[in-house]
């Protein structure tokens, strides 16, 4: 296989063996305020979480500032010009020395997405311990290849793009030799409808890329995140604020600390709950068994009316039951005896 199983990112090992690794992202919602920023910083760690995500371009390293019609924002940003939504939405790089300072003393790991040629040099030049690259950015396969040549571990989204797109990435990823790669499942709408998730695809990514997968998740609420532990997510990307009343460009579909926390249990939970192949070797003694439910005197015919099916278990198996029933009690039995072989005579004539 090309790529490890098992991905380090700092002190965390991130795969099939260990918890799910949770990433809360920033993006927009430190809403142009650095103490905000740190805020989130802290809260993302006390809910719980392993690692906190922010986004480095400008508005310009992005687009460009023109008013054309294709230029317009789509969905959710409807009627707001790109350049405009990503210069209120962008951080400021010089913030980010203090948000590496921050996150160290909070014992959770920082890193960052980068969005073009300049940013992948600020951010080398800060010693990031991982890159993420963003799923509109598959395409530019220019860009993915320098990210990929920091030989830094690499987690990908998939978002909007095609099998070939995504496989054509990953094409760039095997001849730089990269071989810590994280492929999650994206679907790109904000907030996206449960309908649109298919969560079913991450097991397909991982049938094809073999490497460790995740969801990189836009929907309201927890239930779809903790779900795809179940299908083999390794690792959860969800935006995160801190109050939701706090109006940024990605605050309506991110999540509050309860959600967050909520998410981090639930999905350890889940990862638990999984487990391996199981059934016991030997029958629980609290399923059925035969139990006599009248009073039976020595040398009494036994019949269905007085043993029964019944729980709990201890006494014959409920399968002996033809065995049973037309022979005499070889002893007297109380109503509530679990009936055992040598309580049994001969069969009656």
């Amino acid at each position: 296989m090309h790529f490890n199983k098992t991905v380090k990112i700092k002190n965390r090992l991130i795969g099939d063996e260990y918890e799910p690794f949770i990433i809360a992202e920033m993006s927009a919602n430190h809403g142009n305020d650095i103490n905000k920023a740190i805020e989130i910083i802290k809260e993302a760690k006390k809910a719980g979480a392993d690692a906190l995500k922010i986004q480095t371009y400008t508005a310009d390293t992005l687009t460009i500032d023109c008013k054309g019609k294709a230029f317009e924002a789509k969905g959710a940003w409807e009627g707001v010009y790109l350049y405009d939504l990503y210069e209120d939405a962008s951080m400021p790089w010089e913030w980010t020395p203090k948000l590496q300072e921050v996150a160290k003393e909070e014992g959770i790991i920082l890193f960052s997405s980068p969005f073009d040629f300049s940013s992948v040099e600020f951010l080398e030049s800060l010693n990031m311990p991982a890159y993420k690259i963003a799923s509109p950015e598959i395409i530019d396969l220019p860009l993915v290849r320098r990210i990929v040549q920091t030989k830094k571990p690499i987690i990908m989204s998939t978002g909007n793009a095609t099998l070939g797109q995504i496989t054509e990435a990953v094409a760039v990823m095997i001849e730089e030799n990269v071989k810590d790669l994280i492929i999650l499942k994206c679907t790109s709408e904000y907030p996206a409808p449960p309908e649109n998730i298919n969560l079913k695809t991450m097991e397909n990514l991982k049938e094809i890329f073999k490497c460790p997968i995740g969801l990189s998740d836009h929907t309201l609420g927890t239930a779809i995140p903790i779900a795809s532990i179940a299908l083999g997510a390794s690792v959860i990307e969800k935006h995160f604020i801190v109050d939701r009343t706090d109006t940024t460009a990605d605050s309506f579909f991110s999540a509050t600390p309860e959600e967050l926390k909520a998410i981090v249990d639930g999905s350890k939970m889940v990862k638990k709950a999984i487990g391996t192949i199981e059934y016991p070797i030997m029958p629980k003694k609290d399923q059925r068994s035969l139990i006599v439910v009248e009073n039976i005197q020595k040398g009494e015919v036994l019949t269905s009316k007085n043993v029964r099916s019944i729980r709990p278990g201890g006494g014959m198996k409920s399968s002996d039951i033809e065995k049973v029933l037309n022979r005499k009690a070889a002893k007297d039995m109380k109503r509530g005896t679990l009936l055992q072989w040598d309580m049994l005579g001969e069969v009656s004539n």
